[in-house]
């Protein structure tokens, strides 16, 4: 009688707990509009800073003929803001329905705990809708004078409203990965706590990570849809506004790209910290191959980025001083997306095993490690950052009296992070692992460092500095924009398979070791049909925004959309002040 106490147990759970999808079934259903919903949460989250950064542009700078020109930006910013935010709260809907249809007894769980937070979540959703309609509707009506700071101050709030929805929203799902300590099917939401539940071991790298990765985001999406614009316009004058566009959300996305894996680390480490068995089912179990993936999406995206500044140097006079260094630094980003997408066990036939002597390969083993894919990846970031600076720079002159010093610092930072990185990369080999995992916070320190020092040595070299030439606004081939398109779909899916690599480290838990699946799909998926489920998410949200796109295109007035952009191109100033100018 004993042992048959667990199935009665599973078969009492299950009772009235689960009900089913028909065809796709339950737990796919829940999957699409959960990640549907995700991205377009992004979405409207990433959006909204760009915008307000870009109105607050426009106007605080003394150049009058900027004023307008940001002004213009950001209000296209917002344009997509309005059908992508009826879209997410579409999707959001749909998830809850299927939550409280599909696993009644999971979501009483969430509503007991979180009830509270959940009705002050609505009460912002509604505050942040206001706030936005208040925002574009009244764009025209408050543009000029003090009127401008309060419509300002609007965008502001609404980067507010919506980064608190966030936060909340942010605590339920790191509820389900990481419970606080104590917590079992059996605690009364009582003895919980709200604030308790919510401030759990994870949620705040998440929050973190999460808002960096919607700058991310949005800046990617928003550059898909100046290359869209692009490749329709008709004159020169839309050509060079929607480079320029498409040059401003690449800009934001990479920047912020750049510092993304650092605060995945974090949450990564706070996830060992919290619960040793879900680091190892994370990054040394079953999912360990989820993470070449992940190398591979991400060496794309360094690539793609890269890629699109070195096509887009060729429109600015000057820049051609930096072309010979581009080929190596295209080797090191080849170089670091092959050592960072070594895995170090390989999938092998047992004569292949014999032949290598286990199932580490004597040479590619050693590259499938974390001193060398730390190492990797830290040499890569500083590479992008490098080509930003021969962007910046390209058709610029400085004129200050310390420029040749300032310079010469600028590649000693350089040179001293790039021998830390390797220093501490090799130096991991030959101690044990629990040291080696701290030597990632030196590199990281590194970069960061010469990140932060060379970029605010740039900006007090580079002021006043002399012009080489006029950009030539629109004057880039067609392949350039591709690679645009490129960076949305790939961020896109990359979102994707982190979203599966966080959730599924839980396995056969709703909530870790406090609520379990004992539904009949209570089994973590294979990578091979998580990646099909990712891909269907990512068609679906990529055929909608394409829609959103054509809408926002089908709703501008002609004279809005022939409207000169300034400077056209061989007009102008120089160059437009790229963020941080």
């Amino acid at each position: 009688m004993t042992d048959l106490f667990p199935f009665l147990q599973a078969a009492a759970d299950t009772a009235g707990a689960y009900h089913a999808f028909p065809v796709i079934g339950s737990r796919a259903a829940t999957w699409i509009a959960a990640e549907v919903h995700l991205m377009f949460a992004a979405f409207v989250l990433g959006v909204p800073m760009f915008a307000v950064i870009t109105e607050a542009v426009g106007i605080f700078t003394k150049d009058e003929r900027y004023r307008e020109r940001y002004d213009r930006l950001s209000k296209e910013f917002t344009r997509l803001l309005l059908v992508a935010y009826s879209a997410t709260a579409i999707w959001g809907a749909v998830l809850v329905f299927f939550l409280t249809t599909l696993y009644p007894r999971f979501w009483n769980h969430m509503t007991e705990i979180f009830q509270l937070s959940m009705w002050i979540y609505v009460g912002l959703f509604f505050v942040e809708s206001f706030t936005l309609y208040l925002y574009y509707y009244g764009w025209d009506r408050w543009n000029k004078g003090r009127a401008k700071y309060w419509h300002w101050t609007l965008g502001i709030l609404l980067n507010v409203w919506g980064t608190a929805v966030m936060l909340i929203a942010n605590g339920w799902l790191t509820y389900m990965m990481s419970p606080p300590a104590g917590v079992t099917a059996q605690t009364l939401p009582s003895e919980v706590g709200l604030w308790n539940a919510i401030a759990n071991a994870t949620w705040m790298p998440i929050n973190i990570h999460r808002l960096i990765a919607n700058a991310v985001f949005g800046g990617s999406i928003v550059a898909a849809y100046a290359a869209y614009r692009f490749l329709a316009a008709r004159t020169d004058e839309e050509r060079a506004h929607y480079d320029w566009m498409g040059y401003v959300g690449n800009f934001v996305a990479i920047s912020t790209f750049i510092v993304l894996p650092f605060a995945g680390y974090w949450l990564g480490r706070e996830f060992y910290e919290y619960n040793q068995q879900l680091g190892i089912t994370m990054m040394g179990g079953f999912m360990s191959w989820l993470w070449i993936l992940q190398a591979f999406l991400i060496g794309v995206l360094f690539l793609a980025g890269n890629y699109y500044l070195w096509i887009g140097m060729g429109r600015i006079p000057g820049a051609e001083r930096y072309r010979p260094y581009t080929k190596w630094l295209l080797i090191i980003l080849i170089l670091g997306v092959i050592v960072w997408s070594t895995p170090h066990t390989m999938i092998a036939s047992r004569q292949e095993l014999e032949a290598m002597g286990g199932s580490h390969h004597p040479f590619l083993g050693v590259l499938g490690v974390m001193s060398a894919k730390n190492t990797a990846v830290n040499l890569m970031i500083l590479t992008t950052f490098l080509s930003f600076l021969f962007y910046r720079r390209a058709n610029k002159r400085p004129v200050a009296p310390w420029a040749k010093q300032g310079m010469l610092a600028q590649w000693i930072m350089f040179a001293i992070a790039a021998m830390v990185v390797l220093f501490f990369g090799v130096y991991g080999y030959f101690v044990s692992a629990i040291v080696r995992i701290g030597f990632s916070v030196y590199q990281v320190l590194a970069v960061l460092t010469t990140i932060v020092v060379v970029t605010t040595l740039d900006i007090f070299l580079l002021r006043g500095a002399e012009s080489r030439g006029e950009i030539r606004w629109g004057q880039m081939p067609e392949r350039s924009q591709y690679a645009l398109f490129i960076l949305a779909v790939t961020f896109t899916w990359l979102m994707g398979l982190m979203g599966f690599a966080r959730s599924g480290i839980r396995q056969h838990w709703h909530v870790f070791e406090v609520m379990r699946d004992t539904s009949p799909d209570a089994v973590t998926p294979a990578l091979g049909y998580a990646s099909i489920m990712i891909s269907v998410c990512v068609l679906i949200f990529l055929g909608l925004v394409s829609f959103i796109f054509w809408l926002s295109e089908l709703g501008t007035k002609p004279a809005e959309a022939h409207a000169p952009a300034a400077p056209a191109p061989g007009a102008g100033p120089a160059t437009a002040p790229a963020p941080g100018d």
